[in-house]
């Protein structure tokens, strides 16, 4: 994912530096993830004492609200109405891209804009950035969730092929929700890649075969939707 071009006013060095960030953990602090322009880490209390005081006051789960300043390849930067201002970042506030959204999204510039109002529920102060990692998606329910609490293995269900991949295809069978169908589940007869039985946009009929809440995964098969009638690749 590139860098979002409404991502905010940064100088030339906080760009560049921004670049360089990336998602790796040291090996010896789960939640840091960068070496900066050189720096490692923002260092301790003694550096920067009110931002730390006021990562410190902070407790999970509380919701924080503030305005979305940068969007980058990595995540969004959020200036927190209540903080102080960070001394590298656009922000004291911080979403990963998996906490943007329940939903899939190519963009992070799909779900936020610069400049818009977000309110987001705090998961971590992050000692290594010095930042308050942030969930986006924890105000809004569980798509799948929902999905799970009305639906079992073994029920049938319709629809879209959205994604062919080497091991299968994707369907979306609910808004927001989609399942893999693995390539031994697509056909009673053995095929080489998915493309030999369907396409991008094709209607099929699947059924659940494993629902997976903590990892939020639904398994599917197409070839159990016609348990009598063999296979045929004309068949959907």
């Amino acid at each position: 994912m590139t860098s979002d071009p409404t991502s905010g006013d940064v100088d030339s060095v906080q760009r560049t530096s921004l670049q360089d960030r990336s998602v790796s953990t040291p090996p010896d602090q789960s939640t840091a993830h960068e070496r900066l322009g050189g720096m490692i880490g923002m260092g301790g209390p003694s550096e920067n004492p009110e931002l730390w005081a006021f990562l410190e006051s902070l407790h999970c789960g509380e919701i924080l609200s503030g305005t979305v300043t940068a969007i980058e390849r990595f995540g969004v930067f959020v200036v927190l109405d209540d903080g102080p201002d960070h001394p590298v970042f656009p922000g004291v506030g911080f979403i990963t891209i998996p906490e943007l959204s329940w939903r899939r999204f190519e963009a992070a510039s799909d779900v936020v804009q610069v400049g818009q109002r977000v309110s987001c529920e705090f998961l971590q102060f992050d000692t290594w950035n010095l930042e308050a990692r942030l969930s986006l998606r924890a105000m809004q329910p569980d798509p799948f969730q929902a999905f799970a609490d009305g639906n079992a293995v073994g029920r049938k269900l319709h629809g879209q092929v959205t994604k062919l991949v080497p091991f299968g295809v994707f369907v979306q069978v609910a808004d927001g929700i989609e399942g893999l169908v693995h390539l031994r589940e697509l056909t009673w007869t053995p095929v080489e890649a998915p493309s030999d039985v369907v396409q991008v946009g094709d209607e099929v009929t699947v059924v659940v075969t494993e629902i997976d809440r903590e990892r939020r995964r639904l398994a599917l098969s197409r070839r159990q939707a016609h348990p009598t009638t063999g296979d045929s690749s004309v068949l959907r």
